[in-house]
């Protein structure tokens, strides 16, 4: 009898840290293929890895060799990334590919990466947040829109092809070595703006743990949309504090203040279409996620902070 088929995954956003750790998990058991759509990164002999646009032909031509049985989407690009039009090619045009392709090739399971920014930051947010509240970050943000849309598209393809096994996850703010969004960027810098008056409640997750909930969710192929949060927070204030931040209170009124003054200062890690985020709490629950799949962090706050103290860089 021959050897059982090794498991085919195509895994998107390969350039990332996230993505690495996710690849370092199932390189082991799993024949994976990588793409990103900024650059092609070597990960070894045994991993295929190529630069796509998903929206070119070449990107199916991948799907005819390798015959994937699994996809994992992490290849969302962030908004600092490129100009909003080519965002939203990549971010929606090309996640809209990825899955009528998933479709046509028959892929049995899809885990699509997603934001807690999809729910919006606002002053009257409930105090836990879970997976049925109302997205609404695209009301608030042109820049924050193609997370909204790219969310709407997997959720429509969950419901309308059941047979793809689409689960979708919501983190919380990624953190830890590697990771290069607004979030760990404050973290690791010598001094970080804060709006003065405002401290909201923040979560964190560890690049580690978040890794090893993808990894989780792909292995038992429950559909549906889940948050993925540590059931701990921490006022932003307080965190800067503990990672050993200098904070520099920047005035949060009249609303074109903060924005004026952070640009003058040159602050790209503080972009103004977060800014709510800096002034308002969202607090997710991630309990649904942690009950389903078995998924408990395994590196606390203190950790993370200890790491980004020991590891300052200018702002």
């Amino acid at each position: 009898m021959s050897e059982q088929r090794r498991p085919h995954i195509l895994i998107t956003g390969a350039a990332g840290a996230l993505a690495q750790k996710v690849i370092e998990q199932l390189r082991d058991t799993c024949d994976l293929v990588a793409v990103d759509f900024r650059e092609q990164v070597y990960l070894g002999d045994d991993i295929p890895s190529y630069c796509i646009d998903f929206n070119k032909r070449v990107f199916e031509d991948l799907f005819r060799r390798y015959e994937f049985d699994g996809v994992i989407h992490m290849g969302r690009i962030m908004s600092s990334q490129l100009t909003r039009m080519r965002r939203y090619n990549a971010n929606v045009l090309g996640t809209q590919k990825l899955l009528d392709l998933s479709h046509k090739y028959g892929i049995k399971r899809v885990v699509v990466l997603s934001t807690f920014h999809v729910y919006g930051a606002v002053a009257y947010n409930p105090a836990l947040i879970d997976e049925a509240a109302p997205l609404k970050s695209a009301g608030l943000s042109a820049d924050l829109i193609d997370s909204v849309e790219l969310e709407n598209l997997a959720n429509i393809y969950l419901w309308r092809y059941p047979e793809l096994n689409i689960t979708i996850l919501r983190p919380c703010n990624i953190v830890g070595p590697g990771v290069r969004n607004t979030i760990s960027t404050l973290l690791a810098s010598e001094r970080a703006p804060v709006l003065a008056g405002f401290s909201p409640m923040m979560q964190f997750i560890h690049i580690d743990d978040m890794a090893d909930a993808i990894v989780l969710a792909y292995k038992k192929p429950t559909r549906g949309v889940y948050n993925v949060a540590p059931q701990d927070w921490v006022a932003y204030q307080h965190a800067l504090k503990l990672c050993g931040c200098k904070r520099i209170q920047v005035p949060s009124i009249p609303p074109m203040v903060p924005k004026m003054i952070l640009g003058t200062l040159k602050l790209k890690s503080f972009p103004s279409y977060l800014m709510a985020f800096f002034k308002y709490p969202v607090v997710i629950d991630g309990r649904a996620f942690a009950n389903e799949f078995g998924f408990e962090p395994k590196r606390p706050l203190k950790e993370i902070f200890r790491f980004y103290r020991e590891n300052k860089r200018p702002l």
